[in-house]
């Protein structure tokens, strides 16, 4: 973690409106994964409103394509629609095969959470690990060269307050031993998302890409939350939320996103995580707020990304 906390004029209550007003992206190419719900849709909103060149990179491209119109129609720029499940590595490396321009902006923000039970993906991983991070590590690896050639590439993790509730288990990341809990489980593929930002932007700095990570804020009305009915989150004892304006509008929510994405005040920051678009502290003990430390672990940091690589180059491709 840096001792030069980033410091913007924003905060929680700021909008993906604000924090991109004045800011001009035309030309600039950006994917949004998960762009056709939730946070997704303002954060491509925002972008496309600044001039970029979006592209949803959703499962329901019906969906996707839908959202797409209704974006374009109110910004007079094109948005496209393509297919990607990020749970299934067939379909992240089509998609990054088809990518054929430089890449200025990527933002990993689909997700899943809470998954009441344990499920696997066809790789025999499980759920939250493989769509969370496996897919988004494989989709921005694949990338790669594309965010290369943009020069001074922003890729946005967007993570969770949940890592805090769980560190990777490298000795059984897909819970073949260990009971399965969704929030343990949840909250490791968030860590990941964190680390995988701090290993990135080391491995990556040459290439003039930039990587940072972010918590949202907890945003109720998106489909995330659709497990929450049957699954209460944790709490800190005495706490029932984050804070009081950790609970957020969708367009409070995407904020964070869109000011990593495009804020001239980040050009050239990598590896950090921020929540209510300022850089985070450590966490504070019975606040459900800030980084636990192991996510921004180097070494840690460097072990997730072997192993990722290794289990997204071990498998064998379906024909």
């Amino acid at each position: 973690m840096s001792t030069n906390r980033i410091v913007t004029p924003f905060g929680a209550e700021s909008t993906a409106a604000d924090v991109i007003a004045g800011i001009d992206l035309t030309g600039k190419r950006a994917i949004v994964t998960g762009g056709s719900s939730g946070i997704g849709i303002e954060t491509a909103r925002a972008l496309s409103s600044a001039g970029a060149l979006v592209t949803l990179a959703v499962r329901n491209v019906s969906a996707g394509r839908t959202v797409a119109d209704t974006i374009q129609a109110d910004t007079d720029v094109p948005v496209a629609a393509v297919q990607l499940d990020l749970a299934d590595q067939d379909s992240v490396a089509r998609f990054a095969a088809s990518w054929a321009d430089p890449l200025d902006i990527l933002i990993n923000n689909a997700g899943v959470m809470a998954i009441p039970e344990l499920q696997l993906n066809g790789d025999g991983w499980e759920m939250q690990f493989a769509t969370n991070h496996l897919g988004h590590f494989a989709l921005a690896t694949g990338l790669h060269d594309a965010l290369a050639a943009a020069g001074n590439a922003r890729n946005v993790a967007v993570s969770s307050v949940g890592h805090i509730d769980g560190n990777i288990d490298f000795d059984d990341i897909m819970f073949e031993r260990r009971p399965y809990n969704e929030w343990l489980a949840y909250g490791q593929s968030k860590t990941a998302n964190i680390l995988f930002a701090v290993e990135g932007s080391k491995r990556w700095a040459a290439d003039g890409i930039t990587i940072n990570a972010l918590n949202p804020g907890r945003i109720p009305t998106t489909g995330l939350m659709r497990h929450m009915d049957n699954t209460p989150p944790p709490a800190a004892p005495g706490v029932t939320s984050s804070t009081g304006v950790s609970v957020k509008t969708v367009e409070q929510g995407a904020a964070t996103s869109v000011l990593l994405a495009s804020a001239p005040i980040i050009d050239g920051v990598s590896g950090r995580y921020f929540e209510d678009c300022n850089e985070a502290g450590p966490l504070v003990p019975g606040i459900r707020r800030g980084f636990a430390d192991y996510a921004l672990d180097p070494a840690e940091a460097e072990q997730l990304w072997n192993v990722s690589s290794a289990l997204v180059t071990s498998r064998v491709p379906a024909r």
